[in-house]
């Protein structure tokens, strides 16, 4: 007889719940647990190359261009969205609404931040994408972390408006990314300094509340034997914290790293490690990387590229040596995600049911579809991994619906049966059917 769990199993021995702590030998009958689902979202700014970036024809028979040359690898293990356009109108400029609808899917809130031709805006008017996934999965113990999300920046600068969030918590909520690696090494793994600290200050506290106990009257001492009590329960649940070691040690990124246009190939590789990190030690499931920002100028040195990048995407299409940069730049942000591929690719899951990569879906876009014309249509949406159960090895062609969908189906993946996200009225036809 096949028995579905070991509760059933120990029913039919007859054996009570009292027993359960003394049959431990009958566990491998549990069902294993499901696999942990994760996703990354990244950002790059100021639109792709679009003859460049797409292959020729939709359907699994296709070959990457230029741009997405880096990714052969992982070819079977991609899935290309073309016709997924950026419907939220509203204020702002083209850059901004790109920024800032993206993974809210909502328009911008009326402001005085002026930018190109268009009419002034202020912050999203709802929570992103990938925060609304950070609650609902923290909002289950199955599903919870120690870290919710990870909001990660790489060359963000030290300003805040739309063009620079692109996560938000709330309406008029934008979250800072962290741009610095040492400060997000602080973040995940500062606190285990702090935790010994906090010992060696618990020690000392039990043994003068045994003191006092010893010495205070009788209607006293009641008092002090529970905060004696709370206490020992503290230094409890310090101890077994400390004996489950991380189990993928992640080492601290180089201090000397500075935060300079230059250094951002280092800073990207210092944050694909701890991202990785924190995915192999269950420390979140929700991610963002930001590159830069919208309208962002950064000028690609490490290729030779001295221009600034913002600038370069304006060029028109006939600027031959412009189009040859914007696809070396592009090229180059495959690879960054061709890099995180591979760093998840190598790293077993803990319970040795395949890699990081076969449950972590990494989801490259961009805030436009091409830089020249700001167009919020056919936005390079790009998915590789297997965290999501989508089919991949394929390109759609999904004829220009909004990406309101996407983050439907993204949803229903991870467990989180939404009707709608974002504006409503984006959200009539359902999550995309990509399984």
């Amino acid at each position: 007889m096949i028995h579905s769990s070991r509760r059933q199993l120990l029913r039919t021995l007859g054996l009570s719940a009292a027993a359960l702590p003394f049959t431990g030998i009958l566990r491998a009958a549990d069902p294993p647990p499901a696999p942990r689902r994760r996703i990354v979202f990244v950002f790059s700014p100021n639109g792709t190359v679009p003859d460049e970036f797409w292959p020729d024809s939709p359907g699994p028979d296709f070959t990457f261009k230029r741009i997405l040359s880096p990714l052969t690898e992982f070819r079977d293990r991609t899935l290309l969205l073309r016709g997924i356009s950026n419907k939220v109108r509203g204020d702002g400029d083209g850059h901004m609404r790109g920024m800032g609808c993206m993974l809210t899917g909502i328009e911008l809130l009326p402001g005085n931040i002026q930018g190109g031709s268009d009419t002034p805006a202020g912050w999203a008017s709802g929570i992103s994408f990938d925060q609304e996934l950070k609650n609902h999965l923290q909002s289950n113990p199955a599903t919870r972390t120690r870290v919710g999300s990870l909001s990660l920046g790489v060359a963000v600068p030290n300003r805040a408006d739309p063009w620079t969030r692109w996560s938000y918590s709330g309406a008029n909520q934008p979250i800072t990314p962290l741009d610095d690696p040492s400060r997000v090494f602080q973040t995940l793994y500062g606190g285990i300094k702090d935790k010994k600290t906090l010992g060696s200050v618990l020690d000392g506290v039990a043994a003068e509340l045994r003191d006092f106990a010893a010495k205070a009257p009788p209607a006293d001492r009641e008092l002090l034997e529970r905060h004696l009590t709370h206490v020992r329960e503290l230094e409890r649940k310090l101890q077994q914290t400390d004996a489950a070691p991380m189990r993928h040690p992640v080492p601290p990124p180089d201090p000397r790293l500075e935060l300079v246009n230059d250094r951002i190939p280092e800073i990207s590789r210092a944050q694909i490690e701890l991202l990785v990190g924190a995915f192999a030690n269950d420390d979140t499931r929700v991610a963002t990387i930001q590159y830069t920002h919208s309208v962002g100028q950064a000028r690609m040195t490490w290729l030779g590229i001295p221009d600034a990048h913002h600038s370069l995407s304006h060029d028109p299409d006939h600027a031959k040596e412009s189009h040859e940069k914007l696809v070396k730049i592009n090229q180059w942000f495959a690879g960054e995600i061709a890099h995180l591929a591979k760093r998840l690719a190598s790293i077993p899951e803990a319970d040795g049911q395949g890699t990081l990569l076969d449950h972590t879906t990494i989801l490259w876009t961009n805030e436009l579809g091409k830089g020249n014309s700001h167009s919020q249509d056919n936005l390079p949406f790009l998915l590789l991994g297997g965290g999501l159960g989508f089919k991949t090895g394929r390109v759609l062609d999904l004829g220009g619906i909004p990406h309101n969908r996407l983050w439907l189906a993204i949803a229903h993946a991870l467990g989180h049966p939404l009707t709608t996200f974002g504006k409503p009225e984006l959200c009539h036809d359902g999550p995309l059917p990509l399984a």
